[in-house]
């Protein structure tokens, strides 16, 4: 029998951990402990993804992971031994928690202390995403159990240190903190040095925003949680689909409400009969080059505003309200009502005096146009999220049993990805987009090149992997990935959203030559220790390439026009 490579064992670990998924959907449950729980605890031990560092290491709890996975669960689900997964959210005017993560748009409510139901509004992406995540956090909750008991059975000091802790509340300093945090690095197998960066990283997100219950907690409730499964079975972890649920995968419930209602106000503002543009992005950095300075008081000889970077760092510093400033001059804020999370803006640049923009933006052709264009920027999609939102906002509008089409002009997709040829912070043009997993490879007539951004910043052009999900990466598949398709990233959505475009190119909603716009940053590099997800966020550090991508995507989209 031929031997399989590591790239090989990783591709079928990712295929048997979606098998997994989907038989759970079918099923509509499975414990962490029973066959199915343990295949994928299996595939993802097999997989040793990038992100979640020294999982398979049985000596150490992995706290970068840990960290990672924590901001992207709601509160309190360590303690939970009952989890549901459904498409209802019928919770309002309940007397259950509502509660989301910091680093994750997803809505949850704690119906009891020991029971999470999560609202699932974004997919299959969003079902892998949550149960790759309690596998693992399964995983180190085992690790944790081991420490709590000796050889004979009894719990250990460090353990009861940890539960004294826990109970009187965790020290703010000094000495008793210090011994509090040593006895906690025993039980993870971790360095002091180690154990407190973790400790005061989830200090400072549980006091700012009450994201997380704190290390101590944290691992106190984890590892009880699984000493109880143990010794009651019948209280083991439990995580439920819902019927409802798998039937509603596919169906559009959320994305066609989504569509339907910016394309009613496009009507109700009168912009439907003018070119539109529209850019899936942030929310911050479009409306920043062109209401930012006016949002200083700059412009109009009122004072300089120094170079981008600096200005948006200034706009952070004071807080400015940006939008308050642009609802004066054609920006409408488009709240998402349809349960998506993906929040949009329609900017009429009509409205925007080409003076008060920043000066760095060429908008010579605002001043030029006699029709000038829309712009519909929507916020981050979740993975097959993408496909959904676009197929229907690029569907006509019907109205009295006529369909109207929207003059749309060109799409443009910018957002954060995993670097397989670069660094942090470098940029990448996407030549096409090969989806992980299936025969779905799409080739991109990007409209963007290297030479649009300068020199000064790193550009790499090529195939984009578009994967399941960032929590299912290794770093053999992405090697192989990387010579085999000459791919220089890795991302989530950008190949949804070409399935999408594609179609209604078919269709006959959109003109075969519209401008497609790919522009990706890099948050991480997958293939580099310390340059993961799980090392932690940029900072001001990719406001560069971030705001070189918006400046560009905005002057072609002013030309265009012009």
């Amino acid at each position: 029998m031929t031997e399989l490579t590591r790239s090989q064992k990783a591709r079928v670990a990712i295929r048997s951990f979606k098998t997994g998924v989907d038989a759970i959907g079918l099923r509509g449950y499975y414990r962490p402990t029973d066959l199915i729980g343990q295949a994928l605890a299996d595939s993802l031990r097999i997989l040793s993804p990038e992100i979640y560092g020294s999982m398979n290491d049985p000596r150490v709890v992995e706290l970068n992971g840990l960290e990672y996975v924590i901001d992207r669960l709601p509160r309190g689900i360590e303690r939970c031994n009952r989890v549901i997964l459904t498409e209802e959210d019928g919770f309002e005017g309940t007397n259950f928690e509502k509660i989301e993560p910091p680093k994750r748009r997803r809505t949850s409510y704690m119906v009891s202390d020991t029971e999470l139901c999560f609202v699932i509004t974004r997919g299959l992406s969003e079902i892998y995403d949550i149960l790759t995540h309690l596998t693992f956090l399964t995983s180190e909750a085992q690790k944790i159990q081991e420490r709590m008991r000796d050889d004979t059975g009894h719990a250990t000091v460090e353990w009861l240190e940890l539960e004294k802790t826990v109970r009187g509340g965790a020290p703010a300093s000094g000495a008793e903190l210090d011994q509090a945090l040593w006895n906690l690095s025993i039980i993870l197998g971790r360095s002091f040095k180690e154990t407190r960066e973790t400790y005061e990283y989830l200090e400072t997100g549980r006091l700012e925003s009450n994201s997380n219950a704190g290390l101590f907690a944290l691992v106190y409730h984890l590892g009880r949680r699984v000493d109880e499964e143990k010794r009651a079975p019948e209280n083991a972890l439990i995580v439920y689909l819902t019927p409802a649920l798998m039937n509603s995968i596919g169906h559009h419930k959320y994305g066609k409400p989504w569509a339907a209602t910016l394309k009613a106000k496009l009507i109700e503002l009168g912009l439907d009969q003018r070119p539109l543009h529209i850019i899936s992005a942030n929310l911050h950095s479009v409306v920043n080059l062109l209401y930012g300075p006016a949002a200083l008081g700059a412009g109009k000889g009122k004072g300089g505003v120094g170079e981008v970077v600096d200005m948006v760092c200034r706009l952070l510093e004071e807080r400015t309200d940006v939008c308050a400033v642009g609802a004066e001059a054609g920006l409408y804020l488009m709240r998402d009502t349809a349960g998506t999370h993906v929040d949009c803006q329609i900017i009429d640049t009509a409205r925007i005096d080409p003076d008060t923009v920043h000066p760095e933006l060429d908008v010579a052709a605002l001043r030029e146009q006699t029709e000038k264009p829309v712009i519909l920027v929507m916020d981050y999609a979740f993975g097959v999220q993408a496909f959904e939102l676009m197929e229907n906002l690029l569907y006509p509008h019907w109205e009295d049993e006529t369909p109207q089409l929207f003059d749309i002009r060109s799409i443009a997709v910018m957002g954060k990805a995993g670097i397989l040829a670069g660094n942090k912070g470098d940029i990448m043009l996407a030549t096409a987009h090969v989806i992980e997993g299936t025969t779905d490879n799409y080739t991109v007539a990007n409209d963007l090149a290297p030479e649009d951004f300068g020199d000064d910043i790193p550009i790499y052009s090529g195939p984009m992997l578009t994967v399941v999900g960032t929590s299912l990466q290794n770093r053999d598949v992405l090697r192989r990935i990387q010579r085999g398709w000459n791919a220089v990233g890795l991302e989530m959505e950008g190949g949804h959203y070409q399935r999408a475009i594609n179609a209604a190119i078919i269709k006959g909603n959109i003109p075969p030559d519209i401008k497609l716009r790919y522009a990706y940053y890099a948050s991480d590099n997958p293939l580099q220790s310390g340059q993961t997800l799980a090392s932690g966020p940029m900072g001001q550090e990719g406001l560069a390439p971030t705001y070189r991508i918006t400046k560009v995507l905005l002057e072609k989209i002013l030309a265009d026009a012009g």
